[in-house]
Formats: structure tokens, sequence, C-alpha cells
């Protein structure tokens, strides 16, 4: 009996010691996001409040050019931040394989879909932004999957972010090029169909709302948040599915405060993380938590499945053949 309450006692000490470091994360984290900044700001301040001691220094900028500085660091021998989280997988995943990051084996990935995070727990998608269709109220033709778009009622009327531009533009040619009903075929019939590609997602929105073009490819909330704010733009999720980023975050193998980077892992990861991404407006991962105003729930969203490495591979190829169909 004695010897018995001695290992319960061991144990119950492991288990509050355990649970005392988990909730003690301190000291100073150095975070590279690709946040807007608003979002980067509020998801601080939100992880302050269950870790008071953790002193957040957050760097923010478009995902290629966090990159860039990080690689630049990379050469230097001093890499900088804790963590990054930033826009896409497949950048992740090249990081992954130049062995850049450290594995989270505990991370609480068991209420998320297994494609959500890396399946040996480098990385961890936070948030699902999806690509599917925009068009102007206004327009002849209600569009339902990505072959609408080729009906002659959308000739010459379309828009699209470029790849050559957009992270998620990249992501989504990679995703529906791979795709077997689709592949690069359709986009070449796009082009032959006169589909304008340039810029970003922003400027996609902006043509379709305005009027210029009646229908484009752009990532979800953007026409969304617009819709709520009276802008004659209605998003659909076509019925082959949706690309998908999910905003992956993930520690870097050099990071100085590895407890409080895995703290905040955990925080993004957990329902009050995903309530604040649901609350910025994004679909959040969690299969639990409900979605923003005029997001669909999670369950009825097909999202294409995407080979992160083949697509890091193709990247480059998929870029000058797409350059080749629409200019670069």
């Amino acid at each position: 009996m004695t010897r018995r309450i001695g290992i319960l006692t061991i144990a119950l000490f492991a288990c509050l010691s355990a649970s005392h470091i988990a909730y003690a994360a301190s000291g100073k984290l150095v975070i590279y996001t690709s946040q807007p900044n608003k979002d980067a700001q509020q998801t601080v301040d939100a992880f302050n409040k269950v870790h008071p001691d953790v002193k957040v220094e957050w760097i923010r900028d478009g995902t290629t050019k966090v990159m860039a500085k990080l690689r630049a660091e990379f050469a230097a021998g001093a890499p900088n931040p804790d963590v990054l989280l930033i826009a896409d997988a497949v950048t992740m995943a090249g990081l992954k394989k130049d062995g850049r990051l450290m594995a989270y084996a505990d991370a609480p990935v068991k209420p998320y879909a297994s494609g959500i995070y890396d399946a040996d727990k480098y990385y961890f998608g936070t948030k699902l932004l999806t690509t599917g269709i925009v068009y102007n109220t206004a327009a002849p033709m209600k569009p339902k999957s990505w072959q609408d778009l080729l009906k002659p009622e959308a000739k010459g009327l379309i828009a699209m972010p470029s790849p050559l531009t957009s992270g998620a533009a990249l992501i989504h040619l990679a995703t529906l090029t791979d795709h077997p009903k689709l592949g690069w075929d359709y986009y070449k019939q796009l082009a032959a169909h006169g589909a304008r590609a340039k810029g970003g997602n922003g400027g996609t929105l902006k043509a379709v709302a305005g009027g210029e073009k009646l229908y484009g490819m752009v990532v979800d909330f953007l026409p969304i948040r617009a819709k709520a704010k009276g802008s004659p733009v209605q998003f659909v999720f076509p019925t082959e599915g949706v690309s998908a980023i999910s905003e992956p975050v993930a520690i870097l193998k050099t990071a100085k405060n590895p407890e409080a980077a895995r703290a905040f892992i955990d925080f993004l990861l957990s329902e009050q993380g995903q309530k604040l991404a649901s609350t910025q407006g994004y679909m959040p991962a969690h299969p639990k938590v409900k979605p923003p105003r005029g997001f669909p729930d999670l369950k009825t969203v097909t999202i294409m499945p995407l080979d992160e490495l083949k697509a890091l591979n193709s990247a480059t190829n998929n870029k000058k053949k797409f350059a080749d169909m629409f200019g670069g």
C-alpha cells in the first residue's frame, strides 16, 4: 500500500509539474508572420492573456519577403525567429525538407483532420483560406462549378490573381492542375476564353465588384467580407472543391525559446485560438468551432488535396507554364 501511494504521488507530482511548465511559459518569443498587422496584434494580445510572462516580438511582411529575410539570416548563421506563421504549407514543406524545423510530437491535433497538419508534426495549419469563384450579382450566369467559367457567358469576363504574384494563386494553380478532371487543359481553356491574370487577390475582387469583369478566382474571405459591407459580389464554393492554404505555424529548429513556441502553437490550435480566427473573419480549421457569418459549415466544403512536396518541386515550372499561357 505504501509503495502504491508513493507511485501515485510521484505520478501526480509529474502531472502537476508538466502542467505548471506548460502554463508557465516565459521569456522572449520572436515570431515572423505574414498575418495582416491587425490580426497579428490581436493574436499576440490573446496569447499574452493566457501567457502573460512571455514577451512577444513579431515581424510582419508578405510570405515571400518574410522568407527572403529568413533565408538571409540562415546564410549568415543567425536565424532570429522562434516561430514562423506564414501563408502556405508548401513553403513549410521546403523548410522541413531542408532540416530547418523542429518537430512538436505532442501538439494538440486530435480534433483536426489529418491533412491540416504535417504527418510528422513539423507544421500545423491554423485556419483555412480557400480559393473559389466570385461573381458580380449582375452577371447573367451564376456559376456553381469551375467548368462554368468556360461557358460562353463568361468569355472575356474572367479575372484571377497571378501565381507569379500571389502565393495562394500558386497553390491554387498546383491544386487545380493536379486535379484529374481539370489539369493544365483547364488553364489552357481559360486562356483561350480570355481570362485575365494580373496582380493579387485584391485586384481580382476590385475588378469583379466594379463590373470590369463579372467572374473571378479569389480567396474566400475577401468577397465574403465585401458582400457583408454591401458590395455586389457573391462567393461560390465550386462543386468540384476548392484549393486551400492553411496559414501553418512551425517552430524553427534554432528556436531560442522552444517552450514558449510550443505554448504559442497550443494556443493557436486550441478552441480559444480557433474562435479568435473565426472572429477575425477566417474559416477555422477546428471542426467544432463555428465559422464566421457568410461561411458554410466546414463539413459541407470539399477541400481538394494538395501534394505539398510536388507543388514545391514544380513551382518554378508551373510559373513558367502559366506565364507562357497568360503573359508575365
